[in-house]
């Protein structure tokens, strides 16, 4: 399994929210460069990265802090945040990240994903946010009329590859990770699912892996400190 440390952009800086609330916001670095090269350090190939402007607004206003990002740490870079036009996907790809992640698109306009998927293909991963069972769009702020199974296998049926799916409710809270989603998740698709939010210990580590979950993030509990990055790396293979 892999872990992906996370970096959530706002104004250039790494920031947390909280249940994806931008009034509750936690500035962690003025230099997030620095911080990714921290996490290749520790042993991390890989990095998630979201524009939580990008998310609310559907613009790109961290694009050049993200490439210095990548420039920097050498890290396998995937990218989500309002990236809603194929623009907006060729602008983040040619620009060197290696995969980028539709969320709000992926529920409201079938055929823009379609058509990256065929761009694309593997570079296309759909993140799936989720609220009391539904999938929550435009940054959290709005549910859609769909459940997370639906949606998972509708996906899994069009040729998504990568799914992240972030349950909202354990996001941010260090409550640990929602065992019992992605356990049902992972049993029922073949898909490669990554898991978000609440991933808080290294004993949800264990237990993601032994789920055969592609991959975890790990947000809030590097920041606070209750996950160190190399244990977390190690237990995960």
């Amino acid at each position: 399994m892999l872990i992906f440390p996370a970096i959530d952009l706002y104004g250039g800086k790494a920031v947390r929210l909280l249940h994806g609330d931008y009034n509750k916001m936690t500035i962690y670095s003025d230099d997030p460069p620095s911080l990714a090269k921290d996490f290749a350090l520790r042993g991390a190939a890989c990095l998630h990265l979201v524009d939580l402007e990008g998310a609310r607004d559907g613009t790109t206003p961290n694009l050049e802090t993200i490439k210095k990002i990548i420039a920097d740490s050498g890290l396998f870079t995937e990218v989500g945040g309002g990236i809603r036009s194929m623009e907006t996907v060729d602008t983040y790809l040619s620009a060197g990240i290696d995969r980028v992640i539709l969320g709000t698109a992926a529920v409201k306009d079938r055929e823009f994903l379609l058509t990256a998927l065929e761009k694309y293909g593997e570079r296309i991963a759909v993140g799936i946010d989720i609220k009391d069972g539904k999938v929550a769009i435009k940054g959290w702020t709005e549910t859609a009329d769909i459940t997370a199974e639906e949606f998972f296998a509708d996906m899994e049926n069009i040729g998504v590859q990568t799914i992240i799916c972030t349950d909202i409710s354990k996001d941010g809270a260090m409550q640990g990770a929602n065992h019992d989603l992605y356990g049902t998740l992972s049993e029922k698709f073949k898909m490669n699912i990554i898991a978000s939010g609440g991933v808080s210990t290294v004993e949800d580590v264990k237990r993601l892996r032994k789920m055969n979950m592609h991959g975890a993030i790990i947000g809030k509990a590097y920041y606070v400190g209750a996950i160190d990055l190399s244990e977390a790396i190690e237990v995960a293979k």
